[in-house]
């Protein structure tokens, strides 16, 4: 489904990322995995993704940094020979309530979240333009659609997430290009993991479907949206959530 396609996956080193650079790579592209800090979990899905018999290279890199994620683009653009595939998965939560909140808290979510996204497209921009095709999958999160007591800076950079998905989506469609949004809901991560089984029930019990999601749920659909499948689809924010909330 995606032979041959170079896809460059941020925050890939775990979680919702690394399920879909694995999928990915099971359906053939090439993957760039993009990582914050975590030097042997990045190593790990490098080589389970090279073991499929695709290419695959780690590369770390703060994506709120501007400059270096210029410099990543060049490398990423020089040992792949292009970039098909741009999945924005990086983010991170400061958790608390606004009237403990500061402002690093704030800033820290915005500034990798959404500025992170808005330079990896920023920078792949123009050789998606050039080719006339490419695939843009940010990852937002129900947060972003409902708002969550506690969590106002994540939520902020996840609403904007989605503004970002729309204006990219119209700038670029004349040229092909898609850009969609991918909204999870409760997800089984490391993120979940650390809650508290009372915590987990009490939420599991506002999911209509009964269940915590899981990365894979995510990843089958960010596959979908990068391949020739869903050409016709832009501008879209899919909700993958259990029903949590329609």
């Amino acid at each position: 489904m995606l032979k041959g396609k170079a896809a460059l996956i941020t925050g890939a080193s775990r979680g919702i990322g690394r399920a879909i650079a694995l999928s990915m790579a099971k359906q053939g592209a090439n993957v760039a995995i993009v990582y914050a800090g975590n030097n042997l979990a990045a190593s790990e899905v490098e080589n389970e993704i090279s073991s499929l018999g695709v290419k695959a290279k780690s590369y770390r890199c703060n994506v709120a940094d501007y400059s270096a994620v210029e410099k990543l683009i060049e490398e990423v653009t020089l040992e792949f020979g292009g970039i098909d595939i741009l999945v924005n998965n990086a983010g991170i939560t400061r958790d608390k309530l606004i009237m403990q909140m500061n402002e690093a808290d704030f800033d820290d979510v915005l500034n990798i979240n959404l500025k992170g996204a808005y330079n990896m497209i920023k920078h792949t921009s123009r050789q998606f333009i050039k080719k006339r095709s490419g695939r843009i999958i940010n990852i937002t999160s129900v947060s972003g659609i409902m708002g969550n007591a506690g969590q106002a800076n994540y939520s902020s950079s996840k609403a904007g997430m989605i503004g970002l998905t729309k204006s990219v989506a119209r700038e670029f469609a004349g040229r092909n290009i898609t850009c969609n949004a991918i909204a999870p809901g409760f997800i089984g991560t490391d993120m979940t993991d650390a809650m508290p089984e009372s915590a987990k029930e009490e939420l599991i019990k506002n999911i209509p479907l009964k269940r915590i999601g899981e990365p894979n749920d995510i990843a089958n659909l960010a596959v979908f949206l990068a391949s020739d499948l869903a050409t016709y689809i832009t501008g879209e924010v899919i909700r993958v959530d259990g029903g949590l909330s329609m």
